[in-house]
């Protein structure tokens, strides 16, 4: 494990692990860690020595403590993801990397594929955000009326626990995305952690279109992978990225939006070579 200090930006965490010898990047998903892709023991981890980078407010990434609280809501710009590749390099040469991701962490591996098409092999995204403008988060991110309802629900101790129970009862997450939402913001602190996490990762917005074209342009190997029963990332959403590709290796598997558990990584083993 390891830091990338970014100037102007803080030290971003890493763990290393995977016995392969091909490098990849990876990018957790909401309330995780970059552990989060240990359980890929059988399959990913075999053929890649995976650097798996802890978002900021999760693990030990740390935002500079000169940002203000107006800043984290503004977002950080992608120029400061490109920072994340550069400083990789600075330890590890500039090489050939590959890329994967989970959720919300598919939004910074997108923006490096985008900005670095030629140095990059292979791209993995699990229960993608970032394929397609997802209408819940445009709502809290962009609207004011959003905004106003996020901020007022990171304060309150009942309005958010409320507002997950009304959206497990019409089945828009299912009993164990409740379970693990409610665990973190049973907090005033894991609220506003979910607050600043998702408003500082607002301005990433990949430019699908390009990504598609350069994708085919270079030759990556892609994976899209989708849970049957996700109701926040379906496939139904990435529909129109995944038609513009050459050749996507598309799979969706018999689970929901909490992807990335041994399950996964037995029907990633078991794919014909």
């Amino acid at each position: 494990m390891g830091f990338l200090t970014i100037p102007g930006l803080g030290k971003v965490h890493y763990h290393e692990y995977g016995s392969g010898d091909k490098p990849m990047l990876a990018f957790h998903g909401y309330g995780m860690t970059g552990k989060q892709f240990h359980v890929l023991k059988k399959s990913i981890l075999t053929k890649y020595h995976v650097y798996g980078i802890d978002h900021f407010f999760h693990g030990e990434s740390e935002l500079e403590s000169t940002w203000t609280e107006k800043e984290i809501l503004e977002g950080m710009p992608r120029e400061m993801v490109k920072a994340y590749l550069e400083e990789w390099f600075k330890i590890y040469g500039r090489q050939r990397v590959s890329l994967m991701a989970y959720s919300i962490g598919a939004n910074l591996a997108l923006i490096l594929l985008e900005e670095y098409p030629d140095l990059i092999e292979e791209i993995i995204l699990m229960a993608p955000d970032g394929l397609s403008v997802y209408k819940g988060f445009e709502f809290l991110m962009h609207k004011p009326m959003g905004k106003f309802f996020f901020r007022r629900a990171t304060k309150s101790k009942w309005l958010a626990p409320s507002l997950l129970k009304n959206l497990k009862r019409v089945r828009f997450i299912d009993d164990s995305l409740y379970t693990i939402a409610y665990n973190e913001i049973d907090t005033e602190k894991k609220r506003q952690d979910v607050y600043y996490t998702l408003n500082i990762i607002r301005q990433l917005k990949p430019d699908t279109n390009r990504i598609a074209a350069l994708i085919n342009q270079h030759h990556i190997k892609c994976t899209l992978i989708f849970g049957r029963d996700d109701k926040l990332f379906p496939i139904s959403a990435a529909k129109p990225f995944i038609a513009k590709l050459d050749d996507p290796q598309v799979h969706e598997v018999q689970l929901g939006h909490w992807l990335v558990v041994q399950a996964l990584d037995e029907y990633l083993l078991n794919l014909p070579q």
